[in-house]
Parts: C-alpha cells; sequence; structure tokens
C-alpha cells in the first residue's frame, strides 16, 4: 500500500487535492479520489500545462504532478479531504520553471555547503466585504487601528478558527493582531525549515481565503488594495543552520550575529534590485514600494536597500542575535520562488563573502540614505524586472530556463 493510500485508510480521507503553485503563485490542483491514489501516488496525475502559467504550450506533453507526502495537509474545514503539495515533471525530467523545484535546487546549493534555511512569514491580509471593494467591519475607523481588540475581537469567530486550525496541522500558531490599516491582519505560527514554511504558506493562504468565504467576507494578500492605508507585507525571516544549530548567532559579533549572517545580509543588499522581480512581482507591489504616507502616519515598506538594527523604517532589520527580517516582499511573492530568490541572493553574498557596509540606525522615512551610497529600490515594476534581468549571478543562481520563462509571464492585472 502506498505512502497516501495507508494514509486514507487511516485517516478516514476520501479525496486528496494534487496541488502546485504556478508562476503568478495561483494554486492548481485536481481532486483524486482515494480509490485511485495509489496508481496517482506513482504515476503523477496529469495537467496540461498551457492551461496554467507555467510557460508551456498547448503542443507540449502532459506535466505529471507527483505527490511530496511530507506535506500532506488534512483541510480543517473539510476533513475528508487532505493536500498535498506536488512536483512537476515533463517527459521524465522535473520542470525547471516550477517554483517549487526552484526553491528545491537552491536548497540543495545550501546542503553542498552544510547549511539548511530556516524561515519564517508574515503574511498580512484584508478582510473585506463579499464583494472585495471595501473592508468588511465598517467600524473598523480607527485612524491608528494597529492591535485594536475591539476591531479583532469582532473578528474573533474567523480569526480564532483559523488559530485553531493551524495548532490542528501542528504549525504551532503564536498570536493573530489587528494590523496597521483598518481591515487589515496578521496571524504568525513557528519558523521551520523553508521548504515547509513555503508548503505552508501556499496553504495558509487558500485556507485563509475559504474560512473568511464561509464567514462572508473576502480575504485579499494584494500588496495595495487601498491607496490611504498601508499595503500587506509578507516579512521573512531568515537564518541558516547546520548540525550545531543556528550559524547566525555569534555573541561577539556585532548586535550578536556571525560574519556569516553579515555575508548573507550583504547577498541580499547586493542583489535586491533583481529581487525585486520576485519579492514584489505585480504592478501594484509598487504602490506599497513608492506609497505616500498612510492614514497611519507610516507605510511601513522601505524604499531604500538599507539595513538597521531593530528598526522597521529599512530594508533588512536585525530584530535580535538569531535571524534577518527581509521587510521587502510583499502579498503578491510566490511562496516558493520568495524563499528560492532570497536564498540564492544571500548564498551568493557568502560565496563572495560580501560587505553589507555600515548599519544604518536612523529613521528612513524622516531621515533617508543620503550620498553615493545610497540606493533606492526600483519605483516600478519595468525597473524591476530591468535589474533582474542584467544580475547574471541570480540568474545564474535560479537557471535560465525558469528565469526566461518567469520573464515571459505578463503583468497586466
Amino acid at each position: 500500500m502506498t505512502v497516501l493510500a495507508r494514509f486514507a485508510a487511516d485517516r478516514g480521507i476520501r479525496h486528496f487535492l494534487f496541488s502546485f503553485c504556478d508562476l503568478f503563485g495561483v494554486q492548481r490542483a485536481k481532486l483524486v479520489p482515494a480509490s485511485a491514489v495509489a496508481q496517482l501516488e506513482t504515476s503523477g496525475a496529469g495537467f496540461a500545462g498551457f492551461a496554467a502559467w507555467l510557460d508551456l504550450t498547448p503542443a507540449d506533453a502532459d506535466v505529471l504532478a507527483r505527490p511530496d507526502p511530507a506535506s500532506l495537509t488534512v483541510l480543517p474545514w473539510q476533513p475528508e479531504v487532505a493536500w498535498v503539495a506536488t512536483d512537476l515533471e515533463m517527459g521524465g525530467e522535473p520542470l525547471e520553471q516550477s517554483p517549487r523545484r526552484v526553491l528545491q535546487r537552491q536548497l540543495q546549493r545550501a546542503q553542498a555547503l552544510g547549511l539548511r534555511l530556516m524561515t519564517g512569514v508574515e503574511p498580512e491580509f484584508f478582510l473585506l466585504d463579499a464583494g472585495g471593494q471595501a473592508i468588511g467591519d465598517p467600524t473598523d475607523q480607527q485612524r491608528k487601528p494597529c492591535y485594536d481588540q475591539l476591531a479583532l475581537m469582532r473578528h474573533y469567530p474567523l480569526i480564532s478558527e483559523i488559530l485553531e486550525a493551524m495548532e490542528g496541522l501542528g504549525w504551532a500558531p503564536y498570536q493573530a493582531d489587528h494590523e496597521d490599516a483598518n481591515g487589515q491582519f496578521e496571524i504568525n505560527w513557528t519558523f521551520a525549515d523553508a521548504l515547509t514554511t513555503a508548503d505552508r504558506h501556499a496553504f495558509f493562504r487558500v485556507m485563509v481565503a475559504t474560512l473568511a468565504e464561509r464567514h462572508g467576507l473576502r480575504a485579499s494578500f494584494r500588496p495595495k488594495p487601498f491607496a490611504q492605508l498601508t499595503g500587506n507585507g509578507c516579512h521573512l525571516h531568515l537564518s541558516l543552520w547546520d548540525g550545531a544549530g543556528n550559524r547566525f548567532v555569534d555573541a561577539s559579533g556585532p548586535l550578536g550575529l556571525s560574519s556569516l549572517a553579515y555575508q548573507f545580509l550583504g547577498g541580499l543588499l547586493e542583489h535586491a534590485p533583481g529581487l525585486c522581480a520576485i519579492t514584489n512581482p505585480s504592478l501594484n507591489s509598487y504602490a506599497r514600494l513608492g506609497g505616500s504616507t498612510t492614514v497611519s502616519g507610516a507605510t511601513w515598506s522601505p524604499s531604500w536597500i538599507s539595513y538597521g538594527g531593530n528598526n522597521r523604517t529599512h530594508m533588512v532589520r536585525l530584530p535580535d542575535d538569531q535571524r534577518l527580517e527581509l521587510r521587502l516582499p510583499d502579498g503578491d511573492a510566490n511562496p516558493y520562488l520568495l524563499q528560492a530568490a532570497v536564498l540564492a541572493a544571500g548564498l551568493d553574498g557568502i560565496e563572495r563573502q560580501l560587505d553589507p557596509g555600515p548599519r544604518n540606525d536612523a529613521n528612513a522615512y524622516t531621515d533617508p540614505p543620503t550620498g553615493a551610497a545610497a540606493r533606492a529600490l526600483p519605483a516600478t515594476l519595468e525597473a524591476a524586472q530591468a535589474a533582474f534581468a542584467s544580475d547574471t549571478a541570480l540568474r545564474q543562481a535560479l537557471g535560465e530556463q525558469f528565469c526566461q520563462a518567469y520573464g515571459r509571464w505578463p503583468r497586466s492585472e
């Protein structure tokens, strides 16, 4: 009996969702009955690749989606169905532009150095009315609504359902809060290895959207749904580990971080312009990055390629002696490509022993960087795409087949 067939028998699963993320980050799936799962677990479920954003044509052979049993997740709201992430193949070979494959290649690259990337994400989202046009709670009107207890508790039925679902899945969620914009929320769960985090991030977006609909709401992860309000970031927390533990920790280093951490940071800063094409992949992303001050008084998104200590006005924050926080990504970032591109940039920093330069502890919103060393983030998607096209090291790491495919998909909205 195969792994999935045994899982179905043990857990009473009637159907499996064989799922993958396309280049847009949209989840695609087929529903496989438990009676057929043993066969398809071996052969893979077939997809016409042209029908999803995978840079294929109608003349291409079927894409076969082979499930990764390690990702099995029972739908908390529909426990007779299990979701499973798949790895894509075509013609007996891995589909190199598949986002999960792109991440796996970077993880292998880190593994060759004896390193493992551990990450946590903070995907912010809005809860809107059923039509997706207005804040779902019309009484949520504070100018500074962050941590608003009453607004949080008015959505208690939904937020608590999400938290309890995550607890049941073993994700160890530890807090949920109302964020800086009216109608905006964030739920945090414990960090894990990068592939597990990416799988959970992909599932989280579907879970939140599904449960919100059941409460008569629409969830939006869009970077900037409302011009006057703070946008949806997706901050990424990063550390590299080996058998001895967290390699970013060094009590004798600046702020308790090791030279390895600062080299990784140097890679993030070096590749930031090209990185934006993946961490901030839509036209709407640049309304968030380049947005004017919001009604709350701050955008909470970076404008400059800079880093500081425990300072949320910079692209990278050093919150403690354990990790780096990249504040650049937004809600449109593909869960797998986000992890892959950031790891590729950081590993280049390590391999080249890049120096991130001095820390900037100023308020970058009121006292922005000046002089020859000051570098602004791309102001438009076109500028980010041009930077990505010219970033040879980043493209080589991610693979030219993926880069060509990613450069061809349309950005119209």
